[in-house]
């Protein structure tokens, strides 16, 4: 069974060449793709050398178009059974795919989580408001899904790759969690979640996403699970 991991990158220069490493160095058939999206930081330029030789796809977007844009590039272009979403950032531990995609390989699931609230892992402390408002977020989507999920906006979310191929990403940017999990919810799809580390960083170590982030999740609960089909 070959996973696909899809790396959204954007102005990632410190970080990239260790996340690639570390997902070579997980003892599964893996094919690591990796979506530029218009880094300017020395990130492209890195991805067009050495590095990119060391994956089996670099795809680069010629202007800055979000991680969402990112995303739907780098599923259009998975060819593994199961695909799982990985940020370039060092936030998350590749070391943890087999079991984040073991109850798919138990045919138990059809998506999985990973949740850095469920348990079972470390997790750096930092930011009570950011844990709210993911808490709130994930609370929200709940109610409209009818889901009981414990961390809507992680990032490791594994799909069988039919599943993707079922599903149009339209939201560009951070909008995506909440759009794939309101798309993943009316398919009445079979949902895991399974408890995760995280090892989060401050603005200062690089951390992008904000509050705007937050208002605009807000929208996109609402939009997909009451306004779209």
């Amino acid at each position: 069974m070959k996973l696909s991991v899809v790396i959204p990158c954007y102005n990632e220069h410190g970080t990239i060449a260790e996340i690639i490493e570390r997902v070579k160095a997980v003892p599964l058939n893996t094919e690591i793709i990796v979506v530029d999206d218009c880094s300017t930081d020395g990130t492209r330029e890195m991805l067009s050398g050495d590095l990119g030789d060391r994956v089996e796809k670099v795809i680069f977007h010629e202007k800055n178009m979000g991680k969402g844009a990112a995303l739907s590039s780098g599923f259009g272009n998975a060819t593994g059974d199961l695909v799982i979403v990985q940020d370039a950032d060092l936030e998350y531990d590749p070391d943890e795919y087999p079991k984040l995609i073991k109850p798919i390989v138990e045919n138990k699931a059809d998506v999985v989580y990973g949740s850095r609230f469920a348990g079972g892992g470390y997790r750096r402390v930092l930011f009570f408001w950011h844990m709210v408002g993911n808490k709130f977020l994930t609370l929200l989507s709940n109610m409209l899904t009818n889901l009981n999920l414990t961390d809507m906006e992680t990032c490791y979310k594994v799909f069988k790759r039919e599943v993707l191929q079922k599903i149009n990403i339209d939201e560009s940017r951070f909008g995506f969690e909440a759009e794939i999990t309101a798309k993943v919810a009316k398919m009445g799809l079979k949902i895991y979640e399974v408890g995760i580390s995280y090892a989060g960083r401050s603005y200062a170590e690089g951390k992008k996403i904000g509050w705007k982030d937050g208002i605009s999740a807000v929208k996109c609960i609402i939009k997909y699970n009451l306004f779209r089909r």
